[in-house]
């Protein structure tokens, strides 16, 4: 369809698709789960397309806790696909930026999260290496 100065109408840009890679599945017990490279520091924007991508067997994700300061402020809870996700931050524990993911009931999924502003060959790495092996190398 043409407007009517014959040009094509302007239709917006799709939503980012989620960019998270999951450790194969396996019996053995693991600190990690998988590898998030959200788009953005804006979690209430993020989580919803993260928890859209995880596997179909993943069960409902009812709490998110994020490690770390670099996200923006963030509200006690969100609403996500018809369901209210709680959500909280901890900035007191070391190590690497992480997000855990509990389903009510069921258990925990934990997620290393990359910065928004990792190079995209060192992101694709580390993400291919989860979803391959299950690991990730410090190298």
């Amino acid at each position: 369809m043409t407007s009517a100065s014959g040009a094509l109408p302007e239709h917006p840009a799709p939503p980012p698709v989620a960019r998270v890679a999951v450790a194969p599945h396996s019996e053995a017990a693991r600190r990690i789960d998988g590898v998030w490279w959200p788009h953005s520091t804006e979690l209430v924007t993020e989580l919803p397309e993260l928890l859209a991508a995880l596997p179909f067997d993943w069960p409902r994700m009812t709490h998110a806790t994020v490690n770390g300061t670099r996200w923006s402020s963030l509200p006690c809870h969100i609403l996500v696909a018809g369901h209210v996700v709680r959500l909280r931050r901890t900035a007191n524990r070391p190590g690497p930026d992480t997000i855990c993911l509990v389903s009510t009931g069921i258990g925990r999924r934990d997620l290393l999260i990359l910065p928004p502003d990792t190079p995209e060959p060192e992101a694709i790495r580390i993400m291919s290496e989860m979803a391959g092996t299950g690991h990730l190398t410090t190298a």
